[in-house]
């Protein structure tokens, strides 16, 4: 038996600004629970298997760089235009030791989670 990844969990402070730009990148609706959490779900036309996203409320601010993080591929494979469209919605550009040649561009969420634009559709080990 193996394990399949369904969700990606988030410790967020600001749930309804953290869901609001975590939607807006992925296209996803949002459901607000009573317990100051949100669960982002993909569109019905998205492929089986496509993760959802946990907001988890805490009251800690984020300290350090991020242990995991999600890799993103613009759907229509233009990565600039996608970390400009991004950096419209709250990115910002963040530094963990990438240089020009790596294959991604990183970015920073609002609250400081790192995420990558990958500039292929798989990254290159």
């Amino acid at each position: 038996m193996v394990s399949q990844i369904t969700q990606w969990t988030l410790d967020v402070r600001d749930t309804d600004r953290m869901a609001e730009f975590w939607s807006r990148v992925l296209g996803y609706r949002v459901e607000k629970g009573d317990d100051g959490c949100a669960k982002l779900y993909p569109p019905d036309d998205a492929p089986p298997g496509t993760l959802t996203v946990w907001l988890q409320r805490v009251d800690a601010s984020k300290a350090g760089k991020n242990r995991n993080h999600p890799d993103l591929n613009p759907t229509d494979g233009d990565v600039e235009a996608e970390v400009e469209r991004l950096l419209a919605l709250g990115a910002r550009h963040t530094d963990v030791g990438q240089t020009d040649a790596d294959p991604f561009v990183v970015l920073a969420d609002p609250e400081g989670n790192e995420f990558c634009v990958l500039r292929n559709r798989t990254r290159e080990v």
